[in-house]
C-alpha cells in the first residue's frame, strides 16, 4: 500500500530529474544551434574577435630586364621585425629563479642593437615603452625593412620573443644603370616614376591573404586557416643593352662635365628595327637613393625633353627636296652669308663668306642656313611641312614612357615669312632625341620610317607573351632618295671640320650637327649666348645599322655642335663593338660642295 510519505519523495525525484532533462535538452538545442545552424555566422564572429588573425601573402613584383635578359630592377625580401615584451618578462623571470638557462634581456638586447644599427638603449625603450603602456603587451615593433643579412642574424640569437615576417622590396643591382628609364618606387611600395608607374600592370604582384584562429597563447588553432595565394607580376624586356648603357652613361658624363653644360644625352637607334638600345643621360637617379638626386633630375630627359634642332634638320629638308622637288647632291644655289628674300625675311649663317655657287652636299658641309632656305624654295610650304610629319616630328613616338614629349611644328597657315625659311635649317621648331632618331633611321633605311621601340615585351607569370602594339613600317622618301642623302650626310663627315674627330677606322660614317638657340622662357626671344648642341650620325654609311644622337644641353666650354663630337665617336665606335658590326668593304665618294 502505498503512502502518502512514500508518493512524495518519489513526486520530488520525477520533477528533478524533468526539470534537468529539460535543461539539458535546451543546452543540446542551443549547442545544435551554435555549432551546426548558425555555424558559419558564429565562424565569422569569431574571426573578428581579438582571436582572430590575418596575415598577408606578398606576391613578387615582376622584373624589368635588358635584351639578354639582365636584371635592371626586381625584387628581394625585406623583413618587419617584432618583440613580444611580455614574454620578455616571463623569460628574464625564469632566468632569474633559475627555471631557464637563457639570458637576460638586458644582455641580448645588446646584441640585437648590434644587428639592426640602433642603440642598445633605443631598443630597451622599445620594450620599456610597450610594457608602461600595457603590462599584458605582446606586441612591440622593433624594426621595419631589416636585410635578409640582418633577419638571419636576429635568428640565431634563438629567442622566442624576437619574430620577423617577410615582405618584397625593389632592388636595382646596377644602381643608375638607366635608372632615368626604369624609374623607381616609392618606399610604400608604389611605383613612382619611369617604366615601373607605366608598365605597372605587367609588372605588379597581386597580394594574397591567410585568415586563421589564434588561442589565448597566440598559437594557431588547427583546421581554422583558410588561404588566397597571391599572384607574381610578369618580367618587362627591354630593348636597352646594359653594358652598353652602362658605358654611355659613363661617357656622357665625362663629355657633360668636360663641356660644363647642364646635361647631356646619348642615343642608340637600330635602324632596321627600330629598337632603343642606349638611353643614356646625365645627370641620372639611382633608384636605390632617389633622395640623393635633386626632383628635376629624376626623369628622362630624352623622352620628356624637347629642343630646337638647329642644322640636324637641313637633312630632313634636303631629302624633302631631292624626293619631292627633283634636287640631286650636286644641284646647285648661290648663297652668300646673308641672304635678303622677296617676302622680307633674313638669313644669316654662322660665318661670313661671299657668294658661293654651293651643291647641296655643300651646303650640308658647310651648314649654311642661307643654302638651305634657298634650296627650301624648290618645294611649296605644305610639301616641307607635309615631309616634317611624314618623318614624324611632332608626333612623338610611343614608347611607353610616361608623359613622353611630343614635338611641336605649327601647321603651315600659321608660317609667317620668316617662320617659312627658319624651318628648313630646325628653328621655329622643336623635336626630341627619338623623334630625330626615327627620323634620320627613315633617311638612311632605304626611305622607310621604322616605330620605335623601348619595350620589347611583356612575360605573364603564366609564360604568355605580351609584345606592345607598334606603328606599321612607313615609307617616307624613295630608295634613290636614300641613298643620295646616305652619300651627302657621308660627306659631311669627311669633309667638315671636325671630320678627324669622328673617324672611326674601318668604317664609313655620316652624319650631321646641329647647334639650336635656347628660348628666353621669362622674356621671351633666345637666350644670347646659349644653345642645345646636337650630332646625329649613323653606321655603317654603306649599310647603315645604328644610328647615335649625342646632345648637350648650354654648352659652355665649346658651345658649338663640335662640343659633341668626341663623345660621338666613342659612343659609335662602341655601338659598333657591342654588336660585332663588319668594318666597311668599299671606299666613299668624295662629293663637290661647289657647283
Amino acid at each position: 500500500m502505498t503512502t502518502r510519505s512514500t508518493r512524495s519523495p518519489r513526486r520530488r525525484t520525477v520533477v528533478a530529474l524533468a526539470v534537468v532533462l529539460a535543461v539539458l535538452a535546451g543546452f543540446i538545442v542551443r549547442l545544435v544551434d551554435i555549432q551546426v545552424v548558425n555555424a558559419d555566422d558564429h565562424i565569422k564572429d569569431s574571426l573578428d574577435t581579438a582571436f582572430a588573425g590575418k596575415q598577408t601573402l606578398y606576391g613578387t613584383r615582376g622584373s624589368i630586364v635588358d635584351e639578354t635578359g639582365q636584371t635592371l630592377a626586381g625584387s628581394i625580401l625585406r623583413y618587419d621585425c617584432q618583440l613580444d615584451p611580455l614574454l620578455i618578462t616571463q623569460t628574464d623571470a625564469d632566468v632569474l629563479d633559475k627555471k631557464s638557462k637563457s639570458r637576460l634581456w638586458a644582455d641580448v638586447s645588446n646584441d640585437v642593437a648590434e644587428i639592426t644599427g640602433q642603440t642598445p638603449e633605443e631598443v630597451r625603450a622599445i620594450v620599456g615603452t610597450a610594457l608602461g603602456d600595457d603590462p599584458d603587451t605582446q606586441y612591440a615593433e622593433l624594426k621595419n625593412g631589416v636585410s635578409t643579412e640582418q633577419f638571419r642574424a636576429l635568428a640565431d640569437l634563438k629567442m622566442p620573443y624576437i619574430t620577423c615576417v617577410s615582405h618584397p622590396a625593389r632592388a636595382y643591382p646596377d644602381g643608375a644603370v638607366a635608372g632615368n628609364l626604369v624609374g623607381f618606387m616609392g618606399t610604400d611600395g608604389e611605383a613612382l616614376e619611369g617604366l615601373e608607374l607605366s608598365q605597372n600592370d605587367c609588372l605588379a604582384a597581386t597580394d594574397g591573404e591567410r585568415l586563421y584562429e589564434r588561442g589565448k597563447d597566440g598559437v594557431v588553432i588547427p583546421g581554422t586557416e583558410t588561404e588566397v595565394p597571391a599572384a607574381d607580376g610578369g618580367t618587362l624586356q627591354l630593348t636597352i643593352n646594359r653594358d652598353l648603357n652602362w658605358y654611355l652613361q659613363q661617357l656622357i658624363a665625362e663629355q657633360t662635365q668636360n663641356m660644363a653644360a647642364q646635361h647631356g644625352s646619348i642615343l642608340v637607334y637600330e635602324v632596321k628595327t627600330g629598337k632603343v638600345r642606349a638611353a643614356a643621360e646625365y645627370p641620372t637617379v639611382d633608384p636605390n637613393n632617389v633622395d640623393a638626386t635633386p626632383a628635376d633630375d629624376r626623369t628622362s630627359q630624352i623622352l620628356r625633353g624637347t629642343f630646337e634642332p638647329g642644322s640636324t634638320f637641313k637633312g630632313l629638308t634636303a631629302a624633302t627636296v631631292i624626293d619631292a622637288g627633283g634636287q640631286t647632291p650636286d644641284s646647285t644655289v648661290v648663297a652668300s652669308g646673308l641672304e635678303n628674300f622677296p617676302n622680307g625675311a633674313r638669313v644669316r649663317d654662322s660665318f661670313q663668306h661671299p657668294a658661293y655657287t654651293y651643291t647641296l652636299t655643300g651646303v650640308l658641309i658647310d651648314s649654311s642656313n642661307a643654302g638651305i632656305s634657298k634650296f627650301s624654295e624648290k618645294v611649296d610650304k605644305k610639301t616641307r611641312y607635309d615631309y616634317f610629319k611624314r618623318f614624324g616630328i611632332g608626333d612623338g613616338t610611343a614608347t611607353g614612357y610616361p608623359l613622353e614629349a611630343n614635338g611641336l611644328i605649327h601647321p603651315v597657315e600659321e608660317w609667317g615669312a620668316q617662320t617659312a625659311y627658319n624651318t628648313a635649317f630646325g628653328q621655329g621648331v622643336t623635336t626630341t632625341m627619338p623623334e630625330l632618331a626615327r627620323a634620320y633611321g627613315a633617311i638612311v633605311n632605304g626611305g622607310v620610317k621604322m616605330p620605335l621601340q623601348i619595350i620589347e615585351s611583356c612575360t605573364k607569370p603564366d609564360g604568355t607573351v605580351v609584345e606592345p602594339e607598334l606603328a606599321a613600317p612607313e615609307r617616307v622618301i624613295s630608295e634613290s632618295t636614300s641613298a643620295q642623302m646616305r652619300e651627302m650626310l657621308e660627306n659631311v663627315f669627311l669633309q667638315a671640320p671636325y671630320a678627324k674627330t669622328v673617324e672611326i677606322p674601318g668604317y664609313r660614317i655620316g652624319g650631321k650637327t646641329g647647334t639650336g638657340e635656347k628660348a628666353d622662357l621669362v622674356n621671351g626671344g633666345y637666350k644670347a649666348g646659349v644653345y642645345y648642341t646636337t650630332m646625329v650620325g649613323f653606321a655603317p654609311a654603306d649599310d647603315p645599322q645604328y644610328v647615335v644622337v649625342v646632345t648637350l644641353d648650354e654648352p659652355t666650354k665649346v658651345t658649338s655642335s663640335a662640343a659633341n663630337a668626341t663623345a660621338f665617336q666613342k659612343a659609335m665606335t662602341q655601338v659598333l663593338k657591342t654588336y660585332r658590326v663588319m668594318p666597311s668593304t668599299t671606299s666613299p665618294e668624295l662629293l663637290p660642295k661647289f657647283g
